[in-house]
């Protein structure tokens, strides 16, 4: 609950109409809630504040260090709820997860002992085999909210800028805790070497390296990548996993499949002989593959899906396929 000092600066920013402040309280009242586990509320807090500030046409940022967004866009913040069954991967990726899982549940324990729970993971795969999955469904595991960097907005071709608001956002892990995101990490963290910027690209790489360095909140740092062979080597012993994603396999493909199509096919649908065309195809592709069948069906008023539909639709998912060419 908020505070006492904050309760009465609440009704004295309202009784003298100073609605930034009254607003800039609100907010530092969400980021209590958050630090003290209660996500949820901090969220519904936010929202509230969020909503009045546009119904106000207020341009005023808010930093990131005292709330749950910052105006500027640097942060995207939801409460997925999503839980690790709902992941289609390899049984070596659902193994690490639970393990990351497990020692998150367990932090308290494992740090009275002086160890530190796994928090700073680097996924590395091809497009759409869950990366980004996989942090919606850390934080749904784990209760907390997720915060998805802007990296658009983080790097700027001013000297200085990006480091400044990186700075913001490592606040802004240490203040709330939460699951946090950065995907095409490879954008801050390609080696120093190849950098023909005067520099830049150099400072913000090792702005980086240095935060999560220091770095020793509660919160979870993901950070995802499809071209992990032009990161620079300095960055991967600062994670504490490195986790491999892969195109799906046979029992992917199947998983993937019947997780969508199963209450519209027979009773004896051929899963195998699907899963053929489709190999090389991706986890999200093999999904959208599933869902364009459905409403193939539904548009034509079909009493069920046959093996053509999926064939089709696999054959049009093939053509524009990122990986068709690997």
């Amino acid at each position: 609950m908020a505070s006492s000092e904050q309760l009465k600066a609440l009704l004295l920013s309202h009784l003298s109409r100073d609605d930034e402040r009254f607003l800039s309280i609100a907010l530092q009242v969400a980021a209590h809630e958050a630090r003290i586990g209660h996500g949820k509320l901090a969220l519904e807090l936010r929202d509230i504040v969020e909503k009045a500030k546009k119904q106000a046409k207020t341009t005023s940022p808010i930093p990131i260090a005292k709330g749950l967004k910052d105006a500027s866009g640097l942060l995207y913040a939801t409460t997925p709820q999503v839980r690790l069954g709902d992941l289609v991967t390899t049984d070596d990726v659902l193994e690490k997860l639970n393990r990351v899982i497990r020692e998150q549940r367990h932090l308290s324990k494992l740090k009275s002992h002086g160890l530190a729970p796994r928090r700073k993971l680097l996924l590395v795969g091809p497009p759409g085999t869950g990366k980004t999955f996989t942090a919606s469904v850390l934080a749904g595991e784990l209760g907390y909210p997720l915060f998805q960097v802007q990296l658009d907005a983080v790097i700027t071709k001013f000297m200085g800028e990006s480091s400044a608001k990186l700075r913001q956002i490592f606040d802004a892990i240490r203040e709330v805790r939460g699951i946090y995101f950065f995907d095409e990490f490879d954008a801050l963290g390609s080696q120093r070497a190849t950098s023909n910027d005067g520099g830049e690209a150099r400072r913000i790489l090792n702005s980086f390296l240095q935060m999560i360095e220091q770095d020793d909140s509660n919160s979870v740092i993901v950070c995802a990548t499809n071209h992990p062979n032009i990161l620079d080597f300095a960055l991967f012993r600062r994670f504490d996993d490195v986790i491999q994603y892969q195109l799906p396999g046979k029992e992917e493909i199947i998983s993937l499949l019947k997780r969508r199509l199963k209450p519209f096919v027979a009773k004896e649908f051929p899963w195998v002989e699907l899963t053929k065309m489709a190999e090389g195809l991706s986890s999200a592709e093999v999904t959208l593959v599933a869902e364009d069948a459905i409403k193939e069906m539904l548009i034509h008023e079909y009493d069920s899906i046959n093996v053509t539909m999926v064939e089709s639709a696999i054959q049009d998912r093939r053509g524009m396929s990122y990986n068709k060419h690997k």
